[in-house]
């Protein structure tokens, strides 16, 4: 089951995360949530981050701690 955000204007987002690549060949690992469950989905929040809300637009971002 996907981690799920119900933010400020009652709108359910989905938790995902995409291994890309970066310029030298060098993986990172991106989090990023939609308003449809996908593929990438991911069950929890990674160690080190927590979710806030854009005030401005109520979309749901990680930050780390």
């Amino acid at each position: 089951m996907a981690y799920t955000y119900i933010n400020s204007k009652a709108q359910t987002y989905y938790l995902n995360s995409q291994e890309v690549m970066l310029r030298g060949n060098r993986p990172q690992v991106i989090y990023y949530f939609t308003r449809d469950i996908r593929e990438t989905e991911i069950d929890e929040i990674p160690a080190g981050f927590k979710v806030i809300e854009s005030t401005r637009t109520g979309l749901p971002l990680l930050k780390k701690e």
